[in-house]
């Protein structure tokens, strides 16, 4: 899973991300880029121009939503059954498909945003104590680019 969260885990207002970190989205496409993405369709639709490039691209729709660019499937069961043992699969969003497939997943890569937004309607899943070991952190200050303090982090299961 990958994501930027709040101090309060939020992900997100209105289907939209709550920060603009430029580093951030750098590393996400260095991370995602050449693997496969799995969404949902709210995030799908988030999406400026798309589908991303250089990426599977997965969303769930029980709907059968219209995604130009990336597969559909009703599940995701379906959609992890889709993907061979070989493939990297990060589970990009949004907050249902984060709480759903939490307890799949080995590896968050997390940005961890120094703040806690007015306003937020998504949020990313508690870590559960003792289920999950930070192995990387990677601390960043805010500049004229960012507009708060964050860390790189990423966790492994336990």
């Amino acid at each position: 899973m990958i994501a930027a969260v709040a101090e309060n885990m939020a992900i997100g207002n209105g289907n939209k991300l709550i920060y603009w970190l430029p580093d951030d989205l750098k590393r996400f496409k260095q991370l995602t880029t050449g693997h496969t993405i799995i969404m949902g369709s709210n995030t799908f639709r988030s999406l400026p121009k798309g589908a991303l490039p250089n990426r599977r691209n997965i969303v769930l729709s029980r709907k059968g939503a219209d995604c130009p660019g990336a597969e559909v499937f009703p599940s995701f069961e379906e959609a992890i059954g889709s993907c061979s043992a070989e493939e990297q699969i990060y589970i990009i969003g949004g907050e249902k498909l984060y709480t759903y497939a939490m307890p799949y997943a080995t590896t968050l890569y997390l940005t961890e945003v120094k703040d806690t937004p007015k306003e937020a309607d998504a949020f990313f899943p508690s870590l559960a104590a003792g289920e999950w070991e930070a192995t990387e952190r990677e601390e960043r200050l805010k500049d004229e680019k960012h507009s708060h303090d964050f860390a790189f982090v990423t966790y492994k299961r336990v």
